[in-house]
């Protein structure tokens, strides 16, 4: 289990994770992501506790899910659940704008702060209700959500470009399953199952 940088990064080589994907985790110090009191498990490969009963998931499996969405430079994204921030300052070195969402208002103060220690700028980090994402500036490219949905929500869909791909969980009787999806022309198509995981469950509902 990594303890250090260093050892998670040589964890995502050994998960044959693609190098820009590694390259954007060497440039995030995780440390800078987490609860003070949780700085000394910064770097092992498991989700660490936040505020508000949230989690910010385990570097390997965000790694899959944003190597999942095919990210380019030009790319404009969308974040569901923005959490500390670790995640969307890797999808932001990956893109060239990123919108994360959090249902949190400490939550996404707390994760402003971080990004901007971070020296993250390409990044608007806004307070709103996940399942309805941000159709002010639709459409994204890439759409990834950090929380289990029950379902796939129709407006990720219709915010969703040409060609673009969106990463969800969503839940079933035993697990959550994350899944890749596609649009293509009216249609946003099950591309595949990346992996079974546990998130926090993707809440309807005003932000708090």
């Amino acid at each position: 289990m990594p303890r250090s940088h260093s050892g998670l990064i040589r964890l995502l080589r050994r998960e044959k994770i693609e190098d820009r994907i590694i390259e954007a985790f060497r440039a995030v110090p995780r440390d800078l992501f987490v609860p003070p009191q949780h700085v000394g498990s910064a770097y092992l490969d498991r989700p660490v506790p936040l505020p508000e009963g949230q989690t910010t998931s385990q570097p390997s499996l965000i790694a899959r899910m944003l190597e999942a969405l095919r990210p380019q430079p030009g790319d404009r994204a969308l974040e569901v659940g923005t959490g500390f921030g670790f995640q969307t300052a890797v999808l932001a070195l990956l893109v060239a704008e990123v919108h994360s969402i959090e249902r949190f208002g400490d939550l996404a103060e707390a994760a402003r702060r971080n990004l901007d220690r971070a020296g993250i700028a390409n990044v608007q980090v806004i307070v709103g209700n996940g399942w309805e994402g941000v159709p002010e500036h639709a459409p994204f490219d890439v759409i990834v959500v950090s929380a289990a949905a029950s379902e796939v929500p129709r407006a990720l869909e219709d915010q969703l470009a040409e060609g673009g791909r969106l990463v969800i969980p969503v839940r079933s009787a035993t697990t959550d399953e994350v899944l890749l999806f596609e649009r293509a022309g009216e249609q946003v198509r099950k591309i595949a199952l990346l992996t079974p995981a546990r998130f926090v469950p993707l809440v309807r509902g005003e932000a708090r």
